[in-house]
């Protein structure tokens, strides 16, 4: 059984959405006292929903590659 904070660092993703998805039931998990439990194999067959991103966003309009922005901004966060 895994705490939210912990289900959230598995699945990458932020801890009220994962309290989200328990509440909305797309998520079974048991209430403990004041928080939920989730079972890791109800978490692995968690199929996440994305769409992925269109063809066209992987160039800038000049051509060139798309920067990873997400690296970009983790490491501007880090600095400080």
């Amino acid at each position: 059984m895994l705490t939210v904070p912990e289900a959230a660092r598995r699945v990458g993703r932020n801890p009220e959405t994962v309290r989200r998805w328990i509440r909305s039931g797309r998520l079974q998990a048991r209430k403990v006292g004041t928080q939920y439990l989730v079972d890791a194999a109800s978490l692995e067959d968690r199929h996440v929903d994305t769409v992925p991103a269109p063809a066209w966003w992987d160039e800038t309009a000049s051509g060139r590659p798309m920067p990873d922005w997400v690296t970009i901004l983790r490491g501007q966060r880090a600095g400080h």
